[in-house]
């Protein structure tokens, strides 16, 4: 457990900062930039519960402390991916949980007919925030994999995460019947 006696070190005054093991980069590389993201979700998600409660709350707290392991997985150099007593890795059966309650929550909902715009309820709308920032970390993980090892149970679960917000934003607009739906061409 890391303890933080000082909160400011002034490592980062030059525009570098210390990944996972203590090796510097640029705070604009393309591995610092999806952990930032990811740390984005992080805190769009504890807005999300704020208007949540019971099964929602509790499957968003497990997400808030994922996505830290995340974040702390594609800060650490190295393609050993291999979760250890001290190298957090994000890991498949975190994937297949997330797939598990989508299935759950899917199951009472009928087939989408069309797109769904964000809103519905307060939290069904952060959620679709959330969603949007999810997909963006992912983004930046994949440009991060091009230059750089990065965990592919890692990226699998920003993927599927932006669908479980997705999922979940739905459930909580009534499964689905207070879903706020896009009307094409409305405007014209």
């Amino acid at each position: 457990m890391a303890k933080l006696t000082k909160i400011y070190t002034r490592g980062g005054d030059k525009g570098e900062t210390s990944l996972t093991g203590g090796m510097r980069v640029s705070k604009d590389d393309a591995r610092v930039e999806a952990y930032g993201t990811v740390d984005e979700a992080n805190a769009v998600v504890g807005l999300a519960r704020l208007t949540t409660g019971g099964s929602a709350d509790e499957m968003l707290a497990r997400i808030q402390n994922e996505l830290f392991d995340l974040g702390a997985d594609l800060s650490t150099p190295g393609e050993d991916f291999t979760p250890g007593e001290m190298t957090l890795r994000i890991t498949e059966e975190q994937v297949a949980r997330l797939e598990a309650e989508i299935d759950q929550m899917n199951e009472k909902m009928k087939p989408l007919a069309n797109f769904v715009l964000p809103g519905g309820s307060d939290a069904s709308a952060h959620l679709h925030l959330a969603r949007t920032v999810v997909r963006r970390a992912e983004r930046h993980a994949i440009t991060a994999s091009r230059a750089v090892s990065i965990n592919p149970a890692a990226i699998k679960y920003l993927n599927r995460l932006s669908d479980h917000l997705f999922v979940l934003s739905r459930h909580l607009n009534d499964d689905g019947a207070s879903d706020v739906l896009w009307v094409p061409g409305a405007t014209r």
